[in-house]
């Protein structure tokens, strides 16, 4: 004998669908969260490693507004003293989101940047991540002695090529990440 199709049954059959699909979609989530965690914890390490000079020992995560967000950073110390400053900073690129940890150095040099995730194009504003000349250009920077925007915006930063509002990002973030540490001094 055949279903009768009326109301009843198709709310009865959308529900039991959308209790299956849910109990799914949970089940995968509760399987890969843990291992999402622990990825994510690794990439956290290796940029703040890349991002802070060798030596020194690595505080806990404390909380900072970065460019009027809340935000993280981490304090490099050595001998009692705070060496380094590796400082997350998330803008808006061109795609979405652009995440930077920023390393400054306690003069406030900008030690090195790196990217823990962005959504921008690939082959362009994904350069941010492979262009050498951009990314040379962030190592051992000295604020004080360069205007933190892009040349097309009368600064000293070279953009990437094609990808001028990614490269305003970056820039962003890491003068964020720059005003941030000198508020943490003062």
């Amino acid at each position: 004998m055949a279903i009768v199709s009326n109301f009843k049954n198709m709310v009865i059959c959308l529900f039991t669908t959308c209790l299956v699909c849910a109990a799914l979609l949970a089940g995968v989530y509760a399987i890969t969260k843990a291992p999402i965690d622990r990825t994510n914890e690794k990439l956290l390490k290796e940029s703040i490693g890349a991002v802070l000079p060798q030596g020194g020992e690595l505080s806990e995560a404390k909380t900072i507004s970065v460019g009027g967000q809340p935000s993280e950073y981490y304090e490099s110390i050595e001998g009692g003293e705070v060496k380094a400053y590796a400082v997350k900073s998330t803008v808006v690129g061109f795609g979405g989101p652009l995440v930077l940890m920023v390393g400054i150095t306690s003069d406030g040099n900008v030690y090195n940047t790196s990217v823990l995730s962005h959504t921008e194009t690939p082959g362009l504003g994904a350069k941010c991540t492979t262009d050498k000349n951009f990314m040379a250009q962030w190592k051992g920077l000295d604020p004080s002695q360069k205007i933190l925007k892009v040349k097309k915006d009368q600064g000293d930063i070279d953009a990437i090529t094609a990808s001028t509002i990614t490269s305003r990002a970056y820039t962003l973030a890491v003068s964020n990440a720059v005003e941030a540490v000198k508020g943490l001094k003062n």
